[in-house]
């Protein structure tokens, strides 16, 4: 009898590497958190910050779209924080998970998005994804 292997999750959309200026404020106080993107996806993006941010604090974004004249402002919760501690790590990082984006914004996203490098993940998929700790 053969075992089962494990399948990896699969990630619903898909992340570009990006370097891309970009406005982050927290809504509550409407205090800058972020200027830069590190990766895009029509879901949400991780960007550089100094601030501490907590986990479910709804910040407001906008930016240009890369090699695109368009711009995108779009509510989004923190998903992530990213302490930087990590081999691998960018410094602190907000994954922010966009919320409320038009239908006709995430396909003009998506079309932007084809053809830039993929996103590397900064480490593999975690073991947690397979009931252990990651």
């Amino acid at each position: 009898m053969n075992a089962v292997q494990p399948r990896k999750p699969e990630r619903r959309g898909f992340r570009r590497e990006v370097l891309l200026t970009c406005e982050v404020v927290r809504e509550r106080d409407f205090r800058r958190v972020s200027n830069l993107a590190l990766d895009l996806s029509p879901d949400g993006m991780l960007v550089s910050t100094e601030d501490r941010v907590l986990t479910g604090e709804e910040v407001l974004v906008s930016f240009r779209g890369p090699r695109s004249n368009q711009w995108f402002d779009v509510p989004a919760t923190v998903a992530r924080v990213v302490h930087g501690r990590r081999p691998g790590d960018a410094g602190r990082c907000l994954g922010l998970h966009f919320q409320g984006l038009e239908a006709s914004k995430r396909s003009s996203l998506e079309r932007i998005l084809r053809g830039l490098p993929a996103s590397t993940p900064a480490r593999a998929w975690a073991l947690s994804s397979f009931g252990g700790r990651g």
